[in-house]
């Protein structure tokens, strides 16, 4: 099928259109730049996937972006909240999306860049001057290679409680995710909440008021947890958790819904697709710090896909900066939104 084939040169196109993504969309517009955000899935799809009822850790101020307060009453805002917010700059600074719609490849030839995508089926060609990916990773989760792990009642995303009142709940996992959604299940209803942890204790990095709480839920036995524990398989018929323990035996829990939280990881087969160079161990990508163009010139990197496999270590709070550095790099000048 032959590509439809878009003659606008744009000066930035943004692969992702989450904040981070929405950040240097709005730096690009009020900049004067032809600039356009292509996303796989909805505007902020990463806030539309996290739980239902969640609060940021973070502050309202460190989520502020292209230079809008994030005027809300409570220090921390909830997720409803962020989707406001994020929505509104895009409609202030009337950024130019492309949704729903699946970024290839991104090559370049000459001056430009070849941009590859495709939506209902249909491959779609654009041309830019410079390409910014801010993808992060929350899309791309860890997934467990087992029987059973595609069964429509295993999840690797956490939705709300509400859903699972009354039922056996097992999570895979013993970070933040699983050990927040541990809680929540369990002061919500479930019938039985289970912790299938693979080290021998909770993540250090659980935050320092959630691990008090589920290490009490725990010893008290209101949470059940196996650690050195693996899930091996998922069974339908009735629906069943197989898991290995320590000692070598074997457990069925019953389970009428799983979370499989076990992380996530940035596309590094776009990135590479792209010509970036990322370390195979790490996945993180050649980036300079200072402008945030990758190796490959005027292709740049920003928000978390930065560091790769280390999660934890970019969030939107300490990767705002990257749009300004991005949009003056560009243009060859300074960044016309002060913060």
């Amino acid at each position: 099928m032959a590509a439809e084939f878009n003659s606008e040169i744009l000066d930035l196109l943004v692969i992702g259109a989450g904040p981070t993504g929405i950040a240097i969309g709005a730096e690009a517009c009020n900049a004067g730049l032809n600039v356009l955000l292509v996303d796989r899935g909805q505007l902020t799809q990463a806030i539309l996937d996290f739980p239902a009822f969640m609060t940021f850790f973070t502050t309202r101020d460190k989520l502020e972006i292209a230079g809008i307060p994030f005027c809300v009453p409570d220090e921390k805002p909830t997720r409803q909240q962020a989707l406001v917010y994020y929505r509104a700059i895009v409609d202030r600074y009337r950024i130019p999306l492309a949704l729903h719609e699946e970024v290839l490849s991104a090559k370049r030839t000459g001056d430009f860049f070849t941009v590859g995508s495709q939506r209902d089926g249909a491959r779609i060609e654009r041309r830019a001057r410079a390409v910014a990916m801010a993808t992060g990773y929350f899309d791309h989760p860890f997934k467990l290679a087992v029987p059973g792990a595609d069964l429509p009642w295993v999840s690797s995303f956490y939705d709300d409680p509400y859903r699972h009142y009354g039922e056996h709940a097992v999570i895979v996992g013993g970070g933040n995710s699983a050990c927040e959604a541990a809680l929540d299940l369990w002061r919500n209803g479930a019938r039985s909440v289970t912790l299938i942890v693979r080290d021998s204790k909770l993540k250090e990095g659980v935050k320092y008021w959630v691990r008090p709480d589920v290490e009490n839920r725990i010893a008290e036995g209101a949470i059940a947890a196996h650690f050195n524990a693996t899930a091996i398989a998922f069974h339908d018929k009735p629906r069943e958790v197989e898991a290995r323990l320590a000692d070598g035996s074997l457990l069925r829990l019953p389970a009428d819904t799983v979370f499989a939280l076990i992380g996530f990881h940035p596309d590094a087969d776009l990135l590479r697709r792209c010509g970036v160079q990322v370390d195979e161990k790490t996945l993180v990508p050649s980036v300079n710090a200072e402008t945030c163009e990758s190796n490959v010139p005027g292709l740049y990197i920003a928000g978390t896909v930065q560091a790769g496999l280390d999660t934890g270590r970019i969030f939107i709070e300490n990767s705002r900066e990257h749009a300004p550095k991005i949009v003056r790099h560009v243009m060859g000048g300074e960044s016309t939104i002060r913060k």
